[in-house]
């Protein structure tokens, strides 16, 4: 025991060491089948999603630090082709697109980089990340062996691996980028899908990867007869994964920590016990590398998100928030779990593995070292009942649903189902339009119909898609007919017939808007019928069809269309009017968008019309307005609530779709979550009845000190008056502690220190920055029930909870209460299992 006593003394310096990447020199990264080994050290990498389009360059450090913070020692990002590839042969990469500047952000922080490639890479981002124009090259079919596609892929593969090679940015240059992924999901059902052309493409891809030379290696996620790249694991859990060669370590490429959003549906959330379970078991099983996918989303700014019907927001329930703040409790419950599996990394990559089992859902993964090291992961998969099991002697309480993690097989350290950090409770704070003119706002009418001259005429339709190649999200189809005045039938009415392929419409007759109907996330097909009021004589149809994000995944998903299929007129007594073999004339985009009315130089252009009181309730209308810095540094978001559907920009800067589309009153949402059993996107949602996404991430820096320009386009109108602008911020924080959850120093944690037994558990509380511990609304040290904001008293309950609590938290930043605090005094309910819960207010 003196031996492994010594040992463990020294692990909080050994691991400080194993955590620093080796960025002064070129490292040699190879891998066996325990882990990477990066400079002849085997490595465990804890990565987190950060994707560079997603946010803006000045947000990219204080990302970065809060992941790092967060217990990662790695970054990993998708590369986006479109963005970058904007035309056969010319790139960009400035401002969100500044790949080479994001890398180096990320290893000026000390930390590695994941570069997944691609060139596809699905993301909910628009066309998967495919440059549009490249469906139409001739000849090109998308993900398969077809030689105009393979020679693209080629070409910007190769584009992106000289530009990291010249900024000297792989490892085997000195540089911190340790893997390198191409392609992406493909695997088996593509490759038969695709049918002969489907695995002969994804082989070709990897050999084409392997001969850029990066001096890394190369990952191939979800592709399970991968050659020499690594094939990788992408899921909710992954701890069942095992690589295609025994020479091989086991990763997981993309940990869901919650799911996108889709405009019209409830909100989706993933509870940290169940992510913590899941690395924990991924871990316990063998695993070396973990990516969360995604730790932060970040925004889908302009028009590039994918889906379709894809929100403009990507937060994903992450850990870090769409707006950059850390979300609590699971960011810091992640953080501590990383800590916990740091502790065991020596003896988890190269110590000898058993497996004991502890009862019919309940078993032991046992790690011993030739050094005396010893971990174990006690693990219970039931989903519904609580353990108690005995190893080595020792009785240990296994929740549900969780694992425990032992560095020293003896003391728990960490428990997945135990989440001892705060939760906070993020607030969004309006602050009205200020403005420096009383003259402030400025309005531009878009004509319905044809603006200018027609684009074309034909006989029937066209596909939206293909004819508008995603320079817009707007086509108009602009048709007339004549009736004569016996057109109506008696007791009944006009009823004009739509079906489209997608996405949307809004539908004028005779100048005036009828109606507008939508596809969905899961079906971007639709039918609509509208009643109708026809004159006699000519009457006018124009119908705005819109795209709301391409497809991005799917066999064959590039030729998947967009746009009507069938228009026809019923109720009229002379039958049917089949309008869809009418001779059409066709309008690509806006007139506002003709003349750039977003941009900041078009601020004076004579189109506008200065208004004292904007109009309200106007289809296609575009509103500028002068508007002032909200005040403080708390990340900023506008308050769409009041508007209908369209486009937003602040200095001409994109701040992409919005859309307060409603969800269903009954679309699955619950009062609580169970974080115990199998998690789906559908198991955890908030928000029925409420709209998907009310608020839209403004960076800080688009605004500008003052001379700020908002400029917004109104489809089927909106009542512009009542925008706001609202800070971020954290407003109450509150704790739910139990006396049997492990309270450990995990920074100085050694097998030394825990001969005396475990230590009390602690309830933390802070508040951010610059705020102090306002007020305590609630503190019961007894069996409280409940959840933030919701905490109910038990039939045990301290009387001294709320004095003990504020004495050690009013007025101040941060606190700490001891469910053993001496001031509580007398047990007052023998044999319970103590809870402390306590809710606090912060300003």
């Amino acid at each position: 025991m003196a031996a492994a006593a010594a040992s463990f003394s020294a692990l909080p310096f050994l691991l400080l060491l194993l955590l620093v990447p080796s960025l002064d020199g070129a490292s040699n990264v190879t891998y066996d089948h325990r882990s990477l080994i990066i400079s002849g050290r085997r490595r465990l990498v804890i990565s987190t999603s950060i994707h560079y389009p997603r946010s803006v360059p000045e947000m990219w450090p204080k990302l970065v630090a809060e992941a790092k913070d967060g217990g990662a020692d790695c970054i990993e990002t998708y590369v986006f082709w479109n963005g970058h590839e904007i035309a056969p042969g010319q790139y960009y990469f400035e401002d969100r697109f500044d790949l080479v500047r994001f890398v180096k952000v990320v290893r000026d922080a000390g930390l590695l980089l994941i570069l997944r490639i691609g060139p596809y890479v699905a993301a909910e981002w628009n066309y998967g990340g495919v440059p549009v124009w490249l469906h139409y090259v001739p000849g090109t079919v998308f993900r398969t062996n077809n030689e105009p596609f393979k020679n693209h892929v080629k070409s910007f593969t190769t584009y992106i691996v000289d530009m990291m090679k010249k900024e000297q940015l792989f490892a085997s240059q000195g540089g911190n980028i340790i893997l390198a992924q191409i392609e992406n999901e493909y695997g088996d059902y593509y490759e038969q899908a695709y049918g002969a052309g489907g695995k002969p493409y994804a082989m070709w891809a990897a050999s084409m990867a392997l001969a850029q030379n990066t001096g890394v290696p190369w990952i191939m996620c979800q592709e399970s007869d991968a050659p020499d790249p690594i094939n990788s694991c992408n899921g909710f859990y992954c701890d069942g994964f095992q690589p295609n060669s025994p020479t091989k370590p086991k990763i997981w490429t993309e940990n869901w920590p919650g799911w996108f959003q889709t405009f019209g549906e409830s909100n989706p959330h993933r509870p940290p016990e169940d992510v913590a379970f899941a690395v924990a078991r991924f871990f316990e099983k063998g695993g070396s590398v973990q990516n969360y996918y995604v730790y932060h989303g970040g925004t889908n700014f302009g028009r590039t998100t994918g889906g379709p019907f894809i929100t403009t927001s990507y937060d994903y329930d992450a850990p870090i928030d769409e707006y950059g703040l850390r979300r609590f409790p699971k960011w810091a419950h992640l953080r501590d779990l990383h800590k916990s599996i740091r502790l065991c990394e020596h003896t988890l990559l190269y110590g000898n593995t058993t497996f004991l089992s502890l009862g019919p859902k309940q078993e032991a993964d046992i790690y011993s070292d030739q050094s005396g090291g010893c971990v174990a992961f006690l693990a219970n998969i039931d989903s519904a009942n609580d353990k108690v099991v005995t190893f080595r002697n020792r009785q240990y309480d296994l929740p549900a649903w969780s694992v425990s993690i032992l560095p020293d097989c003896r003391n728990v350290v960490f428990n997945t189902a135990k989440v001892q950090s705060q939760t906070s409770m993020v607030t969004m704070v309006p602050e009205s339009l200020q403005a420096s003119k009383p003259e402030r706002w400025s309005i531009f009418r878009e004509r319905t119909g044809i603006w200018g001259k027609n684009d074309f005429v034909r006989n029937g339709f066209v596909d939206h898609i293909n004819t508008t190649k995603d320079s817009t999200d707007y086509l108009w189809y602009t048709t007339s007919f004549s009736v004569d005045g016996s057109y109506s039938s008696k007791g009944s009415h006009a009823v004009l017939n739509i079906d489209s392929n997608g996405h949307g419409v809004h539908a004028f007759l005779n100048n005036v808007l009828i109606g507008s109907a939508y596809g969905n996330g899961s079906q971007s097909r639709f039918s609509v019928k509208l009643p109708i009021n026809l004159r006699t004589g000519k009457n006018e149809l124009a119908l705005l069809s819109m795209t709301v994000g391409l497809q991005n995944a799917g066999f064959a998903y590039e030729w998947i269309g967009a746009g009507f299929t069938n228009v026809n007129i019923s109720g009229v007594r002379t039958g049917t009017i089949d309008l869809s073999s009418n001779n059409w004339a066709y309008k690509i985009g806006l007139e506002g968008e003709y003349y750039n009315l977003f941009k900041p130089d078009q601020t004076n252009n004579q189109r506008w019309i200065p208004q004292s009181e904007p109009p309200k309730n106007q289809p296609l209308t575009w509103y500028k307005v002068n508007v002032d810095v909200p005040q403080g540094d708390d990340p900023v978001g506008i308050d769409m609530q009041s508007m209908g559907k369209g486009l937003a920009w602040l200095n001409g800067n994109a701040i992409g779709r919005y859309w307060p589309r409603t969800s269903s009153i009954n679309d699955r949402c619950t009062p609580s979550c169970n974080y115990r059993g199998t998690f789906i996107p559908d198991k955890c949602r908030t928000g029925c009845g409420q709209p998907t996404q009310r608020w839209y991430h403004i960076p800080r820096s688009w605004f500008h000190p003052s001379g700020n320009i908002l400029v917004v386009f109104e489809e089927k109108g909106g009542d512009p008056t009542k925008i706001t602008f609202s800070r971020r911020a954290v407003t109450s924080v509150c704790s739910f502690v139990s006396e049997h959850f492990p309270s450990i120093d995990l920074e100085s944690w050694d097998e030394s220190a825990m001969t005396e037994g475990t230590p009390p558990a602690k309830a933390q509380l802070f508040c951010p920055e610059g705020k102090s511990i306002s007020s305590v609304k609630f503190a019961s040290l007894g069996n409280p029930s409940g959840t933030c904001r919701s905490y109910q008293m038990g039939r045990c309950h301290h009387p001294n909870s709320l004095s003990v609590v504020e004495k050690a938290c009013l007025n101040t930043n941060s606190c700490t209460v001891s469910l053993t605090d001496e001031s509580f005094g007398k047990d007052l309910c023998p044999g319970v299992t103590k809870t402390l819960a306590i809710e606090a207010d912060c300003s």
